[in-house]
């Protein structure tokens, strides 16, 4: 599962909107708009909040399977 997917997932779950899932995570909607459409992946201090916040790993953020 790409990070798309598992934050399109967080949302869907929490039935957050962009907007209510970036004030969360202490980014803004267009950060969020653009990690959707794949134009940016959440940066180290995005991926330690939703960690924080929602309890994903960063590896399953990222798909990565140990």
């Amino acid at each position: 599962m790409s990070y798309i997917e598992v934050i399109k997932q967080i949302m869907a779950e929490n039935a957050l909107s962009q907007q209510k899932f970036a004030d969360i995570i202490g980014v803004n909607q267009t950060t969020v708009s653009q990690w959707l459409m794949g134009k940016k992946k959440p940066n180290y201090d995005s991926i330690y909040a939703i960690y924080r916040k929602f309890h994903v790993e960063p590896n399953v953020l990222f798909g990565i399977d140990l």
